[in-house]
């Protein structure tokens, strides 16, 4: 394995697939609320927030960067989103690190929002897992990046950008994302700010110098900043490993997800608006979602999900025995995940049963 592998748009293609888009976690109802934002504005207001809206969305062309060669456009009504939160130290990030001029995908997660749009999956993949990478073109420099055998997951970002993020997860799955979304450290901390905090329940002190995060035992309203830290939290929970943290993200987007439903933005335009905004400036998504106007039908489908709709899992891995900082998938356990999502199921029991992710009392300690 080489020594870089071991360091730590319009996604839909030319079918007509799943009925209106379907979206991330962290922030896909902030879409929902950036059109009422647009409403409630009104008069000369309603064309200076969509211009401000609409010019705050970044968006990748990764049909035109992945072309043809890509699993069937399944067209049954279901979605199936990648999202990843960025490791990107540059700009306002480098308070978090040195920039070193590429970017990993430090949290992934594939979404998958059923026919009805009534439920969800979501697939954790851990950044360390050893995949077989396939060849990419450098979103920076255009040069090709041959494909590598057990290259760590987090890799496809940084050497090919979302496009080669995107085509390793559908080698991976033989399931095509429908979207692509994207979140770095400041979108994420302001977007938690403007929905002033997320409550959560912590079932032991948290302690992490490494983070910067230290909880007492009991409820908190997390700021932005704490927010993070909890997310980023890896040694002072659970075994200390990246599965455990995984846990942690899992258990904080469904306190996210509950928050936002809660917060009464539709009775204040101007908190609204701001959360729109912040929204809109947080994500980079594929060109097929990067306007308003996309992004919004895109949230009004999944109005009725709810942290109790959301099944949450981590794809089945074992330790690696060679080295027990990386992951391996389980194969057979895999394909049952993936045939689930596939066949818009629920992912059986019987798939994560034997994993060594979802196993560890992380995910307990944040309720």
């Amino acid at each position: 394995m080489s020594e870089q592998s071991r360091s730590t748009g319009r996604i839909r293609g030319t079918g007509s697939r799943r009925r209106k888009p379907s979206r991330g976690r962290r922030v896909r109802r902030v879409a929902l609320w950036g059109a009422a934002a647009l409403v409630v504005v009104g008069g000369s207001g309603l064309g200076y927030a969509y211009f401000t809206l609409d010019g705050n969305l970044q968006g990748v062309d990764i049909d035109a960067a992945l072309g043809a060669e890509r699993p069937d456009d399944v067209d049954n009504g279901s979605q199936d989103i990648l999202v990843l939160g960025s490791d990107s130290r540059s700009g306002a990030n480098a308070e978090y690190g040195t920039d070193e001029g590429s970017a990993r995908a430090d949290t992934a997660m594939v979404v998958h929002v059923d026919e009805g749009h009534t439920s969800a999956s979501v697939v954790s993949v851990p950044r360390d897992t050893l995949v077989d990478r396939p060849a990419c073109t450098s979103d920076t420099t255009g040069e090709q990046v041959g494909a590598e055998h057990e290259a760590m997951f987090n890799t496809a970002y940084a050497v090919g950008g979302p496009a080669c993020a995107v085509k390793t997860v559908e080698a991976m799955s033989g399931i095509r994302m429908d979207h692509y979304v994207e979140v770095d450290f400041t979108g994420f901390k302001k977007l938690v700010d403007e929905l002033g905090g997320v409550r959560i329940t912590t079932s032991q002190a948290i302690d992490d110098p490494d983070s910067h995060l230290a909880l007492k035992a009991g409820t908190h309203t997390l700021s932005g900043e704490q927010s993070l830290g909890l997310v980023r939290t890896r040694e002072s929970v659970g075994d200390g490993s990246d599965l455990g943290r995984i846990q942690l993200q899992q258990a904080f987007v469904k306190a996210l997800m509950d928050q936002a439903k809660s917060v009464g933005v539709f009775s204040n335009p101007q908190k609204l608006f701001g959360l729109a905004d912040a929204a809109t400036k947080a994500v980079t998504t594929d060109s097929g979602l990067a306007s308003v106007k996309e992004l919004t039908g895109f949230a009004g489908g999944l109005e009725g999900l709810g942290s109790k709709n959301v099944d949450m899992v981590t794809l089945p891995v074992a330790y690696d025995r060679n080295d027990p900082n990386r992951v391996l998938p389980q194969e057979k356990a895999g394909r049952q995940v993936w045939a689930a999502l596939k066949q818009d199921k629920p992912i059986p029991a019987s798939a994560t049963a034997q994993s060594a992710g979802d196993k560890g009392g992380a995910g307990k300690v944040v309720g």
